[in-house]
């Protein structure tokens, strides 16, 4: 008991309400707009998708299953953040000296896979109901919100189907928080040594952006994998859907929907990281009155 209660401080539940907020602010309508181009190889760009959904569902449809996103961001973020804000506590208190790149990215690996699994569900449910004006009347599904699609996929397709994806979506969290966690460290640190900048806020701005850009890039290919698999009403293997995106689609696929899932992924990293920083400023400092 004494162990988890020193591994859930008051820092964990921040952090809760740090991603939660920047993830309603900067997720949800970028993310469905990507989500309704990767499934069917959508021609017709962001910007086209974007003025098809407002047109179709008025403005709230930018804005469909925002009580998933937030049900995602407050088990997946809150976990993967804070395991790995743990293991860096740990190991600098081991070692005396801040972790090397390739330990950082062992921590991001483990606490994204972590987060995955604890996240699939929300995001299952989060797919499904930003993909509805996607398709036809007849097929949608209809959640009310978050925990009625938890309840209904569960009743109607028995639970595993909240699992549906999540080796392919664990895949996913753990390349993005090695690249997107890791890489802010070092840009971050990289920036503090050989600028004059310092530890300040434009530095949390400059790395955050940069950690958001190689996250993007990397995770791009899982991303479209991901929806495909969760969109998908029946089985299939992942080996199989790739040959069959490849044959139709070539190589650019991996790609595809890149440049809204960066305007998503930019601002929530930026948001994310910059409110994390002063949070952790303010905790060192109530720490230090005690």
């Amino acid at each position: 008991m004494e162990r988890l209660l020193q591994f859930i401080t008051p820092y964990d539940l921040v952090k809760v309400c740090v991603i939660s907020s920047a993830a309603l602010l900067a997720i949800s309508t970028h993310r469905i707009v990507r989500l309704q181009i990767a499934p069917n190889g959508s021609k017709k760009g962001m910007t086209g998708t974007f003025a098809h959904i407002v047109k179709t569902n008025g403005l709230g449809g930018l804005y469909s299953g925002i009580s998933a996103s937030l049900l995602r961001q407050l088990s997946y973020s809150t976990i993967r953040f804070g395991v790995y804000e743990h293991l860096k506590e740990r190991h600098h208190k081991t070692h005396q000296a801040p972790p090397s790149l390739p330990t950082l990215v062992i921590m991001g690996c483990a606490s994204g896979l972590l987060g995955g699994i604890a996240g699939n569900p929300a995001d299952v449910i989060n797919v499904r109901m930003q993909q509805d004006a996607a398709l036809p009347p007849g097929q949608h599904r209809n959640y009310k919100h978050a925990l009625d699609g938890l309840a209904r996929m569960t009743r109607e397709e028995g639970a595993r189907s909240l699992f549906r994806g999540v080796w392919p979506n664990s895949a996913r969290a753990v390349l993005m928080t090695a690249s997107q966690l890791a890489s802010y460290d070092s840009f971050k640190g990289c920036l503090i040594s050989f600028t004059s900048l310092g530890d300040s806020v434009s530095t949390h701005l400059l790395a955050s952006l940069g950690a958001g850009f190689v996250a993007t890039t990397i995770c791009s290919p899982f991303d479209v994998l991901k929806t495909r698999v969760m969109s998908a009403s029946g089985r299939i293997g992942l080996g199989q859907l790739v040959m069959s995106v490849w044959r139709s689609e070539g190589a650019g696929w991996m790609f595809r929907g890149w440049v809204p899932s960066f305007v998503r992924l930019g601002p929530h990293t930026i948001a994310t990281f910059l409110f994390l920083e002063q949070h952790k400023r303010l905790l060192r400092l109530w720490r230090e009155r005690e």
